[in-house]
Parts: C-alpha cells; sequence; structure tokens
C-alpha cells in the first residue's frame, strides 16, 4: 500500500497512478536526516560550496532594480538564447543557431520536457543504471514505464554494453537515455559509444534524451566529453538537457535549457507555458551574463574537482577496504566499501558518527546495491577532512 493511501481519508476520489508512483528520493533522506547538523561535511547533493560569483548576482540585480519583474517570452529572451548559441557552436564546433533552444526552470524541467515530447502512457524508455533518481522520476510521473539497465563494473571501468541494450529494446520502446559523463558513476562515453547508441536509435525510430550536464568535467586532458553533437545531425531525435547549475554555481538559480530540433519549437513553447510560464527575466539576464564571461570561473570549478578527485583516491588507497573506478567525468565518487552491505543504514550511521554527509547507492538503481556516492566539487581542505573522518569511522568497525 502506498503512504497516500495510507494516509488520506475514506471518500477521496482514486488519484492517479503517475502521481501515486512518483519514487522517493534517497538522497532526500539522507539530507533531511543530517540538515542543520552542526559540523556536517554535506557531500550528499551534487553541487559545490562556492556561491554564485559576484559578476553573475550583480547582473541580476541591476535587472531587478530596472524593473525586469514581468511576464516574459516562454522560449527565453533572446538574448539568452543567442548567448547559449554561440557558447555551445564555441564549445562543440559547429553552428548551433538559437532556434535550438529553450530556456528551463533548471535541468530537471529540461528534462520533463524531453520525456513529455518523446514517451508517454505505457511507452518504454530504457535507462542505464546506476542513474540520477530524476530520470525515473521524470518519466515515472509522464505516465512512461523504466526498463532498467544496469550497467557493468570491468576492469577499472563502468561500462554499457550495447548488445544489451539493443536487447532491451521492443515495439513500446520509445526513448534511450544517456547521461554522459555520469551521475553518479563518473562513466563517461567514448566517442564510439556514443556512435554506436546514435545508429542503434536511429536503426529502431527512438529518441535520446542527452544529459550532458558535465560535459567539461573531466580527467583525461580533453577540453570536454564527447557528444552526440559530434555525430547527430541538427533535425535528429535527439534532446539535449543543459543547467546553469555546475559550471557556474547557480543550483539556486533553477536555470537551464533544453535543445532540441527547431522544428519542434511550438510544442516545447506551450509545454513551457502550461508548467512554468517562463522563466524569470532577471535570472535570465545573470545567465547571459554567466555564459559570455564565465570561463575563467568555470576553469577553477574544474581544478576544485580535479583536487577533490585526487584526495579521494588517495584515501581509497589508504584504506584498502574501499572499492573506486576511477571517475573519468561529473564529480562523483562512486564507491563500495568492503563489509559494509545495507548501504542506506550505513549513509544514516555515517552522519550520526563521523558528521560526513554521503548519499546511499541504492537511491540510483538497480546496480547502485553497495555502493555510496559521494560529490568533491569542495575545496580541497572539506574533502581532505571528510575523507579522514570516513576512514576513521571504518577503522571503527573494523
Amino acid at each position: 500500500m502506498t503512504v497516500a493511501a495510507r494516509i488520506l481519508p475514506t471518500g477521496i476520489p482514486p488519484l492517479r497512478r503517475e502521481a501515486l508512483e512518483a519514487p522517493d528520493s534517497g538522497i532526500v533522506e539522507v539530507f533531511e536526516h543530517g540538515f542543520g547538523r552542526p559540523g556536517l561535511i554535506p557531500l550528499w547533493a551534487g553541487e559545490g560550496d562556492l556561491p554564485t560569483p559576484g559578476f553573475i548576482t550583480d547582473t541580476a540585480a541591476r535587472s531587478l532594480a530596472a524593473g525586469e519583474t514581468f511576464y516574459t517570452l516562454q522560449r527565453g529572451i533572446p538574448e539568452l538564447r543567442t548567448a547559449i548559441s554561440a557558447y555551445m557552436s564555441r564549445l562543440y564546433g559547429k553552428p548551433l543557431p538559437p532556434e535550438r533552444f529553450f530556456v528551463t526552470i533548471g535541468g530537471m524541467h529540461a528534462i520533463q520536457i524531453a520525456m513529455r515530447i518523446a514517451s508517454g502512457p505505457e511507452d518504454e524508455v530504457i535507462v542505464p543504471t546506476p542513474a540520477w533518481p530524476n530520470f525515473l522520476g521524470a518519466l515515472t510521473v509522464s505516465g512512461a514505464r523504466a526498463v532498467l539497465l544496469p550497467m557493468q563494473l570491468e576492469k577499472g571501468r563502468w561500462h554499457l554494453d550495447l548488445d544489451r541494450l539493443a536487447a532491451a529494446i521492443t515495439p513500446r520502446t520509445r526513448v534511450i537515455v544517456v547521461n554522459s559523463p555520469s551521475n553518479p558513476t563518473g562513466w563517461t562515453a567514448t566517442g564510439a559509444e556514443l556512435h554506436a547508441v546514435l545508429e542503434l536509435a536511429r536503426r529502431h525510430d527512438l529518441w535520446i534524451v542527452a544529459d550532458e550536464i558535465y560535459g567539461r568535467f573531466v580527467y583525461g586532458g580533453d577540453a570536454r566529453a564527447p557528444s552526440f553533437h559530434d555525430f547527430a545531425g541538427g533535425e535528429e531525435r535527439v534532446l539535449y538537457a543543459q543547467t546553469f547549475s555546475k559550471n557556474w554555481a547557480m543550483t539556486g538559480w533553477r536555470v537551464g535549457w533544453l535543445e532540441a530540433p527547431a522544428a519542434l519549437g511550438g510544442m516545447i513553447e506551450n509545454l513551457v507555458q502550461y508548467s512554468t510560464s517562463g522563466v524569470a527575466t532577471f535570472v535570465q539576464r545573470a545567465a547571459v551574463t554567466a555564459l559570455e564571461q564565465g570561463e575563467t570561473f568555470i576553469a577553477r570549478q574544474i581544478e576544485i574537482a580535479k583536487r577533490g578527485r585526487e584526495i579521494v583516491l588517495e584515501s581509497a588507497r589508504r584504506t584498502n577496504r574501499i572499492e573506486l573506478a576511477p571517475p573519468e567525468g561529473a564529480f562523483y565518487a562512486f564507491f563500495r566499501v568492503l563489509g559494509v552491505a545495507d548501504v542506506r543504514k550505513a549513509a544514516l550511521a555515517l552522519v550520526e558518527e563521523a558528521n560526513v554527509g554521503v548519499a546511499p547507492g541504492t537511491a540510483f538503481g538497480p546496480g547502485g546495491e553497495g555502493y555510496f556516492r559521494l560529490c568533491y566539487a569542495r575545496k580541497s581542505e572539506d574533502v581532505a577532512e571528510a575523507m579522514g573522518r570516513i576512514e576513521h569511522w571504518l577503522a571503527a568497525r573494523s
């Protein structure tokens, strides 16, 4: 029986299955358990510890002072769509016109719109796991059914089995979700892997929902991760979710964008209208400044993540109990602790006994059992202190 079914009084009309089945978040459970605890180092959420820089916030303040507080265009103001176009064209080395970009209330809103475009009741959506739990939530509330495809950990690297992916496709399949670099594992698809997925989608007339939000956070020496942009044409069935949250430390601003074939513009405009009615103008002004002036700040963020990654890997080697595939991208360590089976219980215990917040791997679907996720996009002193506390906690339990 669902929670809603237990607490609602009799006589209440039946509720929609899509709402009842919206999954709880295992991340939120630990977050709420430790929220406000003095001295706790919070590594459970996907954000760093730097506030939004002043050159971005100042732009928003000027916009507010100028009275830009009215309704705005559903697709986004022209200045922001043009700035996104210039940024993406530069990053991917190909012309990507403003008509392809639609401003959203963060990356989650972009993903929700993408799911509503490409799938619906009783459709199947293939999601490689472990995966960010919001993918499952977005497609569940749209009425679609998730087909969870566990990835494999082989020779120190997470691996998407393309044969198993092909075998998971049925007549009901409409979408393949690809998150690369991945939250939570750090898996970063090679160009060959992305091209193979694209060819598979082409053969079966499927959509791809591509979450490439962490594309700037890579550790192999490249400026960015491989992308479907490297292979897909402009009018192909690929929907890209993006956000300002990670690169520019704007998690609380709730602004991102959906990239889609320009022909879908009217449909996307309607979906924005009937969900949020658009993003506040002063937020969009700040986003323009982030894109046009933020490269130095992004470089700083990447260096922080690189150092945090090194600290976590060094600590894992010292313990001889932490198993961790070195993340190729994003800014998460997805690790197993030898001798710890109930990761939900252990994550709560880490809050109480070590004053460190991490997310249990069970929050990320099949393949996450026995794992924890830790965000290392923080100043090195905090990451080192957190890992030291984890080491002492493990030693006390050995």
